[in-house]
């Protein structure tokens, strides 16, 4: 993979983006939640940069391997909470929202587990995670210390 374009070099044309990603942060939601759902969107979305942040920001936060290994079969796996699963299908839903919808039976599992704020802080991480993974993997932002002659 070869970058194309440093996302960071036109810092005013991101920084609206950078301040949204901080607001969501300091929204209230449990941190860990959070970056399940932010690495579920980029599992889907094919991002690596996104991967690999915040894989290790999950890991910083206490979160163990094997709920980050697990997480791309999560309804398969008895290690997330019924709020966790909420919040996955809600992600898969408004990640793939061109072929879900966000249809009703995944709506009413985030109704029953988070309260009417915690539904559009829970909506706006999704939203902001799936805008940093279209825009890393437009510009084939690689991830951080990494690079093609390290991989091999």
């Amino acid at each position: 993979m070869t970058p194309r374009l440093n996302l960071f070099a036109k810092p005013t044309l991101i920084k609206p983006l950078l301040d949204m990603s901080q607001a969501v942060a300091a929204s209230g939601l449990e941190p860990n939640l959070v970056e399940l759902v932010k690495l579920r969107a980029s599992q889907i979305n094919g991002c690596a940069f996104c991967l690999d942040m915040h894989a290790r920001d999950a890991r910083k936060l206490g979160e163990s391997e094997e709920r980050i290994y697990m997480l791309n079969a999560w309804r398969e796996s008895p290690l997330y909470s019924e709020r966790e699963r909420a919040a996955l299908a809600w992600t898969e839903s408004l990640t793939l929202v061109a072929t879900t919808r966000a249809p009703d039976d995944v709506y009413a599992m985030v109704k029953a587990a988070f309260s009417d704020e915690e539904q559009v802080k829970l909506t706006m991480a999704i939203v902001m995670i799936n805008s940093w993974n279209r825009l890393n993997v437009a510009f084939r932002t690689a991830p951080a210390g990494r690079s093609a002659s390290k991989a091999a």
